[in-house]
C-alpha cells in the first residue's frame, strides 16, 4: 500500500522581522505630509526623480556603518546573469549612479528630490525597521557653499510645512573639513590623506560614534573611541582604540559650540591648529552662516553647531542636521528630546566612483517615519483622522445599477464615495461596516424611499455624539444626526454636510 504523502504545511501569516504593514490612515497621512514637503523642493526649482529599488552592488558601494561584513548591510542577491544586486539602502548612491549615467544630458547643475522606501540590514529594535521611508533633496554639480547654505534654508521650510513650528526644530550646521583637521592633530589623518587600512578603519569607528552623541552621551562616545562598548543586549561593539589625550581632543571638538556662530568659529580655528584642510573648513561654515543669515535663517533655527560629524564616510565638507529640540516621554519613561529627524551634507567624491572626474553634490535625506512620528507625539494638523469615504447602503441587490450611478456622480462632484459590496442587504451589518470605515456619512435608499424619490442621509459622526446623550425613544427620533431629503438634491447636500464638518 503506497503512502500518503504529508501535506505541505500552511505557511504562517507573519512578516520577516524588522518589518511592519501600513495601511490607509498612516500611509494617507504620510502621502498628505511628503505632498507638503514635496511643494516645498518644487518651489525652490528641484525636479522629482524615482529610481528603482534594485542597483548593481558594486554602484551602491560600501558606505554603511558594518564595513566588516560583505556588501554592508544591503539585502542582495545574484541575479540570472550571476551579477549581484541589491535593494538601495538610501537615495543617494542611486542619484550618483544617475547623474554618471546621465550627464550629458541633464542639466548642471542637476536639482533633483526624491521620495520612497529604502532597506538596511541591520539588527532591526524598537523603531527600528529594516525598510523605512527616506525623503531627499540634492543638488549635483556645483562647489559653491551656497547651495548648501540653500539646502539648509529648504529644509527649514520643508519642516515647517510638514507641521514643525519654527520653536520645535534646529538646523545644525557642521564642516567634516573642520573635523578632518582635528583627526590631523590626533593622529588618525594624516595631511596627504594616504592612510593604512587600519588607521581609515579606526578613523570610521571614531566618526560613527561620534555621530551617536545624543543617543549614547559623553560616556558612551568616549567608550567607543577608547577600547569599544558593551551596550544592554550584551553586544561589544569594537572602539577605535584611540588614548586618553587623543579621545579628550575629539571630546573638545564636539563641545565647542559658544554663544553664536562667530565665537563657535573662533573656538574651532584654536582646535585646528594649523590645518589648511581645517581653516577651510572654518571659512565655508563663516561663508553658510553668512548666505542664511541674509535670508533671516539665524539661531536657533539654524546654527553652527560642532558635535554634528554625519557617520557616513562619504561627507567632504558642510554636513547638517535637523534636531526636534522638544520634549518626548520615551519607552522608560523619562523625559528626553525627540532628535533628529534629518540629515545631510556635501559629498563631492560620490559620483567620481562612476566616471574619475570630481562631481561636487551636496543634499538633504529626511527620515519620514521619525518625521511622522513627531507630529503625531505634537498631535499636529498632519496626525489628524482621514475621515473615510461616504458609503451608499445597497439595501435592494437588484438596485445596484442605480447605486452605482449615485456613486459616480458623487464621485465627480469631488466626493471620496463607495457601494457597499459586502454581500447581503442587513442595514445593520453595513452601518458597522461604515463605522469601521470610519465614515462621515452613510446613504441609505430602501424600496419605500425609492418609490417615494427620497433618500436618507446618516450622518454617522454626529450619530456617535448624540447617541451618549440621548435618554428616550422621542429624543432619539428628534435627533438631527439623519435627514431625508429629494433624490436630486443629494450630491448637493452630501457636498454640504462635508464642507460643515470639516469646517
Amino acid at each position: 500500500m503506497a503512502k500518503k504523502l504529508k501535506k505541505a504545511p500552511r505557511p504562517k501569516a507573519v512578516l520577516p522581522r524588522g518589518l511592519r504593514d501600513s495601511f490607509g490612515q498612516e500611509v494617507i497621512i504620510r502621502n498628505q505630509m511628503l505632498s507638503r514637503i514635496a511643494d516645498v523642493y518644487h518651489r525652490y526649482g528641484f525636479d522629482p526623480l524615482e529610481t528603482p529599488a534594485l542597483e548593481y552592488v558594486e554602484a551602491l558601494g560600501k558606505f554603511l556603518p558594518d564595513v566588516d561584513r560583505p556588501m554592508g548591510g544591503v539585502f542582495g542577491f545574484q541575479d540570472d546573469d550571476e551579477s549581484w544586486v541589491a535593494l538601495r539602502y538610501d537615495m543617494t548612491a542611486p542619484l550618483a549612479r544617475v547623474a554618471a549615467q546621465y550627464r550629458n544630458e541633464l542639466p548642471s547643475p542637476y536639482r533633483r528630490y526624491a521620495m520612497g522606501p529604502v532597506w538596511r540590514n541591520e539588527k532591526p529594535g524598537p523603531g527600528r525597521y529594516r525598510q523605512f521611508w527616506q525623503c531627499d533633496a540634492d543638488t549635483v554639480g556645483t562647489s559653491t557653499v551656497a547651495a548648501d547654505a540653500e539646502i539648509c534654508a529648504m529644509l527649514a521650510d520643508a519642516l515647517q510645512a510638514a507641521g514643525i513650528a519654527p520653536g520645535d526644530f534646529a538646523i545644525r550646521i557642521n564642516n567634516r573639513k573642520v573635523l578632518n583637521g582635528v583627526l590631523e592633530t590626533t593622529g588618525l589623518l594624516s595631511g596627504d590623506g594616504d592612510d593604512d587600512e587600519a588607521t581609515a578603519s579606526r578613523r570610521g569607528i571614531a566618526l560613527r560614534a561620534i555621530d551617536k552623541l545624543d543617543r549614547l552621551g559623553e560616556g558612551g562616545v568616549r567608550a567607543l573611541l577608547g577600547e569599544g562598548r558593551l551596550d544592554e543586549s550584551g553586544d561589544f561593539t569594537k572602539g577605535a582604540l584611540l588614548g586618553a589625550e587623543q579621545i579628550d581632543i575629539i571630546m573638545g571638538f564636539v563641545s565647542a559650540e559658544r554663544e553664536d556662530g562667530a565665537k563657535t568659529c573662533a573656538r574651532l580655528r584654536e582646535l585646528i591648529g594649523t590645518s589648511e584642510q581645517g581653516a577651510e573648513g572654518v571659512n565655508e561654515l563663516e561663508e553658510i552662516a553668512m548666505l542664511l543669515e541674509a535670508q533671516n535663517y539665524r539661531a536657533p533655527v539654524a546654527k553652527i553647531d560642532p558635535s554634528v560629524v554625519r557617520g557616513l564616510a562619504y561627507y567632504t565638507g558642510p554636513v547638517y542636521e535637523a534636531e526636534l529640540t522638544f520634549e518626548i516621554v520615551d519607552e522608560k519613561g523619562e523625559k528626553r528630546q525627540f532628535g533628529s529627524v534629518a540629515g545631510g551634507g556635501r559629498y563631492d567624491d560620490l559620483v567620481m566612483r562612476f566616471t574619475g572626474q570630481r562631481t561636487p553634490a551636496t543634499g538633504v535625506s529626511i527620515g519620514v517615519d521619525r518625521l511622522l512620528a513627531a507630529l503625531e507625539s505634537r498631535n499636529v494638523g498632519a496626525s489628524e483622522t482621514v475621515d473615510g469615504p461616504v458609503v451608499i447602503l445597497a439595501l435592494e441587490r437588484d438596485q445596484m445599477a442605480h447605486y452605482q450611478s449615485l456613486c459616480a456622480d458623487l464621485r465627480k462632484a469631488g466626493v471620496r464615495a463607495e457601494v457597499y459590496m459586502g454581500g447581503g442587504t442587513n442595514m445593520g451589518k453595513q452601518l458597522k461596516y461604515a463605522d469601521k470605515r470610519a465614515s462621515p456619512l452613510a446613504v441609505i435608499i430602501g424600496g419605500d424611499e425609492r418609490e417615494r424619490g427620497v433618500v436618507q442621509i446618516k450622518d454617522l459622526k454626529l450619530g456617535a455624539e448624540l447617541a451618549a446623550e440621548i435618554e428616550s425613544n422621542e429624543e432619539w427620533k428628534a435627533q438631527p444626526a439623519q435627514q431625508e431629503i429629494q433624490q436630486d438634491q443629494v450630491v448637493h447636500s452630501i457636498l454640504d454636510r462635508l464642507a460643515r464638518t470639516q469646517s
